[in-house]
This record gives structure tokens, sequence and C-alpha cells, in this order.
């Protein structure tokens, strides 16, 4: 892929939008991504009994995926990729994450030690991605655009099932698949398509507004978008380790091991970035952008731990948005990241957006992470299938969703193997990359065949 084939991007990764542009592109890059920011930081919160502290978690998770935006934007000093780049918490970090907590608690661990211990362990663990990132050069073999791709099409589907979820009524709703709840998700992702596929430039910029919009309206006169009264403080002052600092060895390994992880699952993101930007998915400027991604991976990690938010990682949704919007520009990444930084100072910006109605978040986000499913299938048939190709595919595939279909299947292995190959992309892409590496090539077997019959000859 290069960067000089023809595209249908209305502003190209150096290309500077006006501040309308900008702002308009960058708000539809945070809607997007506010459910998935802010999620984590809620389900650790209310399991593990911290309901006291969740406003301040939830408003530095913000704050925090701001600042890491801004640097994977600005690449400063080869920290950052240089692409839109948006910084949140995989949900793969949930379980270990939990699983620590839990231990502290068992303990007899107050909130505060629970706290100090999570952060205490992601703080180690931030230093992973930033020592892999020096080393990418040397493993390239492990991400290769059949790797990548089968990664981000496994990402992609692994987000359409949140979609769908949302588009439903959400997690345990009384009225989960009613039709009042699939008729707004329609519209929304109605809206949005034929939005995006206007000729007028603002109507396509602003596409994912306009659906959420008119699916909020729709909410309203149906009787389905009930506002919630807040009563939070109005400004958020972060404060670094607030909670302290504690460490253990044996609650750190499960977490170092998906820290592992999800260097795999950023590079697969970075990649369709690369591709959704016309920008090459091979060479020394891909390496240099995977490496200064994985940096500013771990240093957003760093800056999560210090001001108490979960592990920071590149979101794969934002990649949808792109392709929707015709918008690579890297400016419009600064500006998603001060957004985001200022809905972290300013609680009450987040609590609105949080009511928007699941059915209308779930109707607008499937089209994005289809789109991420469309760019994994577009980064694995760059050149064409081999049979060894398809069957890496095929065993990838079949062991990540089997796993995300059944996760009983892996109930009885101790923890650390359970977590580690507990998601889809975790799973699928580990067994591509040990396919990868021991399945002789197309080349390789065919050479050895041509040897063979010109030796009997």
């Amino acid at each position: 892929m290069s960067a000089n084939e023809p595209s249908d991007l209305i502003y190209g990764l150096e290309e500077k939008p006006t501040p309308t542009v900008a702002l308009f592109t960058a708000l539809q890059h945070v809607l997007a991504s506010l459910v998935g920011v802010i999620t984590p930081p809620l389900i650790i919160g209310t399991v593990l009994g911290l309901n006291a502290w969740l406003p301040y978690l939830i408003s530095m998770s913000l704050f925090v995926s701001g600042l890491g935006t801004f640097i994977q934007a600005r690449r400063i000093r080869h920290i950052g990729a240089g692409m839109i780049c948006l910084q949140g918490t995989s949900f793969a970090f949930l379980a270990v994450i939990l699983a620590a907590g839990f231990s502290v608690k068992n303990r007899g661990g107050s909130p505060e030690d629970v706290m100090a211990m999570i952060f205490g362990l992601t703080t180690v663990a931030a230093f992973i991605p930033m020592i892999v990132s020096r080393f990418l050069g040397q493993i390239r073999r492990l991400i290769t655009p059949l790797i990548s791709g089968t990664v981000v099409c496994l990402i992609g589907i692994s987000l359409i099932k949140v979609s769908i979820t949302d588009w439903g009524g959400g997690h345990n709703a009384a009225n989960f698949g009613s039709v009042p709840n699939l008729l707004l998700g329609l519209l929304t992702l109605a809206t949005i398509v034929l939005f995006s596929h206007a000729r007028n430039r603002w109507l396509r910029l602003s596409a994912v507004i306009l659906g959420m919009a008119v699916g909020c309206v729709a909410a309203a006169l149906s009787g389905n978008l009930t506002l919630h009264p807040f009563t939070e403080s109005w400004i958020a002052v972060p404060q670094p380790y607030r909670f302290g600092f504690q460490f253990d060895f044996s609650l750190f390994l499960p977490i170092a091991l998906i820290s592992l992880i999800s260097i795999l699952e950023a590079v697969g993101d970075l990649t369709a970035n690369c591709l959704l930007s016309r920008q090459p998915v091979e060479g020394e400027s891909y390496v240099r952008r995977l490496k200064g991604g994985i940096l500013a991976d771990g240093v957003s990690c760093m800056l999560a731990a210090i001001f108490s938010a979960l592990p920071s990682t590149t979101f794969a949704q934002n990649n949808g948005v792109i392709q929707m919007t015709g918008v690579a520009s890297r400016y419009v990444g600064m500006w998603i990241g001060c957004l985001l930084a200022l809905l972290g100072l300013f609680p009450a910006f987040g609590a609105v957006i949080q009511q928007i109605p699941a059915p209308v978040l779930g109707g607008a986000t499937l089209v994005m992470f289809g789109s991420v499913l469309a760019a994994g299938i577009r980064i694995m048939t760059q050149s064409p299938l081999t049979r060894r190709d398809m069957m890496i595919i095929a065993v990838s595939f079949g062991i990540g969703l089997g796993i995300e279909a059944q996760p009983e299947f892996l109930s009885h292995l101790p923890k650390v193997f359970a977590n580690l190959f507990g998601s889809a992309i975790s799973a699928g892409g580990i067994v591509a990359i040990v396919l990868n590496l021991v399945l002789p090539s197309d080349t390789a077997v065919r050479q050895t065949r041509e040897s063979k019959l010109a030796t009997e000859k």
C-alpha cells in the first residue's frame, strides 16, 4: 500500500483541516469511543465495590485517554505513531485486574488498598510495551500483513458483539431486543449510512453526529430517552498516585502477559490505521510508525497508572470513523485528545453523553466496527492468499472465535492460561503467530519439491 495511491480521503494524514471541520470530526471520534473509554473503570469499580470513587476513576480515564491520544497524534520525539490513534483501556485487561483486586480484598484490603495495588501493578506493566517497541524492527516476521489482518478482523468481530448488545438495549436490559430498540438502532444506522455517502462534504463529515442526533430525537419522541440529574463535583482535579503504590509479583504475571497480548492488538489497530490513512503497511516507515505507536501506548499506560486510570492501548473503533468521514489528518487527533482531556476535567460533559440511549449507540458503532473488520480483510488480501495462508486464517479464526463463544472451554486450565487465551483477539493472534512461524512457506515447500525431483532425475 502506497501513500500515493488514489484515495477518497477528504483530508490526508498531514493535511490540516479548518478548526470547524476538525472540531466536527473530533466530536464524532469522541462519541464513537466514549463508551469504550468509560466502561472498563465502570465495570472494575462496580464489581470491586469502589463506587465511592467511580466518578473520579471515570474522569481520570477520559483525561488520560486525551493525553495519550494527543501524544500519539503529535508524535513527540519519536513517541507516537503520528496518526489518529485514540487511547483507551482494552477489555482484555478486565479479567486480570479484577482477579488482582479480589485477591487484595480477600486479604482484608480496603478499597484504597485495592486501587493502590492495581495502579502499582499497571505502573510496572507499562514498561513492557516501552521495551518491546524498541525491538519491533527485529521481529517483523511476527507482524506480517497476514498476522495483522487476522488480528484486526478478530478485533472487529469482537467489537461487533458489543454493538449488537447495545442495539438490543444493553446488558441485562429488561426490554432487550424489543421492537422500539431495534427501530432506534436501525434508524441511527440508516441515517449514518445515508449521510456518509452524501456528495456534500459537510454531511459526510457529520454523518455520525447527525445519525446519533436523529436517533436521540426519535428516542425522546418515543419516550425512550431518560435524563438523569448530575449530582457530582463539576471539576475533577488529577492527583498523582492518589491511592498510593503497592506491588505483588504473583499478581503481576497475568497482567504482564496481557500487556504483551495488547501489543499484538495494537499492532493490528495501527496497521489498519495506516491502511485507511493511505500510509505504507510494509517497510521501514511502517515499522517506525509501529515503534512510535507502541512506545506511546507504554507512555499512556504509565500516565494512566499515575493518574488512577486503567492501562491504555490503541482503540480500533476510530479507524471506522476515519473511513466514514474521509478525514485521516493527525491534527484532528490532537483535537480529539484535547476534547477528551477536557471531558475528564469536567465530568458533567461526560455525564450528558452517557445518557445517549444504548440502541442509538449500538446502531452508530455497528457500522464503525464493521469497517474495522473490512479493514482487516483488506490487509490480509493485499496479495493472493496461498493454501498456507488459508490454513493459518482458518485455524486462528476457529480457535479465537470458538473460545470467545464458549469461554468455559478453558475453565479447567490454570488461571494464567485461561486469562491469556480467554479472548478471540489473544487466542487467535497467538495461534496465528505460532502457525506463521512453524508452517513452512509455500515457496520453501515448492523449492524442496523441485530439489527432490531434480535429485531423482
